[in-house]
């Protein structure tokens, strides 16, 4: 007789956005006369730029003559594409990571999850409270995290970083010590950033205690402000310490066609073993690349036309930010975020938990944002905009919210 992974038992209710889904189709079957504008989950909504389009109309081309066809991929990803991403996000912003340590997958949320394959079961995990929680349930699902406790929504096994207003959103150094810490700057959902300084002092803390850093780099585009680091790279250090992920998402619109890495330096080793080693062995056996054509499109986001329509889409979108920041203030609500990511996170007003912010939202405005509390037990309280709506619907969101 077969048995099942008991772990996934162990996950409490559903998926946060597949909630969300469900509440807003359950309203519109309700009240079909009524528009929804959608400020919850961060898909994007600009098209793909023109350089991109163009990069993959020319593959697309190429996989239709036997000359220029290309099958199975690379299992670390095209060298062009290592190549780019190697010098445009590292090697120009004075971090020695090397094309060979590169990663390419079809996107960082699949590495974000799978990564932790390559660590025992028994090794204790550190995440910043709130934060996406892909983090957290990928490790129930392993087997890492303990038992759930249903009235504090916390796991027994799962060290808890707690960012609050009180600190700007940042985690402190956990009081015990563990074994993979989970970062994620600019955070998702509040929309912090850390400083230099700050990162590196994370970085280390690691090499102190012989912790991994898992470092999500994700919204790197959108930091505005010139003492926050794009890489964790960038500190000294973390070549020994930490891993970095990262998306074509959020910078350049993937969402559609899904494109990421993650770095491993050959310098990260666990008594004696390579965890670069591993992550290339897992990568052959699992396959998780990105088609030929994708990554021909990943390559034309480092081009000199792709580099300066990309920076058109993340001002749009950031535009949208400041609109929903200063508008709320105004408004007289308590926000924060906004500067160095695409997301703004509110207060509730009222003392109303994250979920009745939701629903009065989502009744009073037509108005879909996420609840902070499933990001995590520091979440509530709070709610997540998103920034990547069109700015038309921006401003319809901001003025229904503001009658309300």
């Amino acid at each position: 007789m077969y048995k099942i992974n008991d772990n996934y038992l162990k996950l409490p209710g559903s998926y946060l956005f597949s909630t969300i889904g469900k509440k807003v189709a359950a309203y519109t079957a309700e009240h079909p006369e009524k528009s929804i504008i959608r400020l919850g989950i961060g898909d994007v909504t600009q098209p793909l730029a023109p350089a991109i389009i163009e990069a993959m109309h020319k593959a697309v081309d190429e996989m239709g003559c036997a000359e220029t066809f290309h099958g199975y991929a690379p299992d670390l990803g095209y060298e062009f594409l290592r190549n780019a991403i190697a010098g445009g996000d590292y090697q120009a912003r004075g971090a020695d990571i090397k094309a060979d340590e590169i990663f390419v997958s079809d996107g960082a949320k699949c590495d974000s999850g799978n990564i932790q394959e390559i660590f025992s079961t028994d090794n204790r995990i550190a995440v910043c409270d709130p934060v996406y929680p892909v983090y957290v349930d990928t490790n129930v699902m392993a087997g890492r995290t303990g038992t759930y406790d249903a009235e504090t929504e916390m796991w027994s096994d799962v060290i808890y970083m707690p960012c609050l207003a009180e600190n700007g959103f940042a985690p402190k150094l956990p009081k015990e010590t563990p074994d993979l810490i989970y970062l994620c700057f600019p955070n998702n959902p509040t929309g912090s950033a850390i400083t230099k300084e700050q990162l590196q002092m994370w970085v280390d803390y690691a090499n102190r205690v012989g912790a991994v850093i898992i470092y999500d780099a994700a919204y790197e585009a959108y930091i505005s402000e010139e003492n926050v680091p794009h890489t964790i790279y960038e500190c000294e250090g973390a070549r020994t310490c930490a891993i970095e992920l990262k998306s074509f998402s959020k910078n350049a619109g993937f969402t559609g066609v899904r494109l990421g890495y993650t770095v491993i330096p050959k310098d990260l080793k666990c008594g004696g073993v390579s965890l670069h080693a591993l992550w290339a062995r897992r990568h052959g056996t699992k396959y998780n690349g990105a088609p030929y054509i994708i990554q021909r499109a990943g390559e034309a986001v480092y081009s000199e036309e792709g580099k300066a329509q990309l920076k058109e889409q993340i001002a749009y979108y950031m535009k949208n930010a400041k609109t929903i920041r200063d508008g709320l203030k105004d408004a007289g609500y308590t926000v924060s975020g906004g500067v160095n990511a695409p997301y703004i996170w509110l207060k509730t007003p009222d003392k109303m938990t994250s979920w009745e912010f939701f629903d009065y939202l989502l009744e009073k405005a037509g108005v879909v944002g996420t609840p902070g509390s499933g990001f995590g037990p520091s979440g509530e309280g709070y709610f997540r905009l998103t920034a990547f709506g069109s700015y038309e619907n921006t401003l319809a969101a901001l003025e229904r919210i503001k009658k309300m």
